[in-house]
């Protein structure tokens, strides 16, 4: 059954990334469903849930003004 996206928006996102991609507009669709999917999949479980909390923090990016209180020894321990 053919799928008709009629959102403006959407369709520019899709052809956006299948340029940068170099893949079809289908392929691209299918990529982002498939790692929602495994998004989804992956919180239903404890473990998932957990992984996806990490991966979503890695993403956040390092702040060049972030400010540790804390003095380490060269053993990594705080002193």
């Amino acid at each position: 059954m053919p799928l008709q996206i009629a959102n403006p928006s959407v369709i520019r996102k899709v052809e956006q990334l299948a340029k940068a991609t170099g893949l079809s507009k289908t392929a691209v669709v299918e990529r982002a469903l498939d790692g929602l999917i495994r998004e989804t999949v992956a919180i239903s479980d404890p473990a998932g849930r957990i992984a996806a909390l990490l991966a979503q923090l890695d993403r956040i990016p390092d702040r060049p003004d972030a400010y540790d209180p804390l003095d380490w020894d060269a053993h990594g321990l705080p002193r």
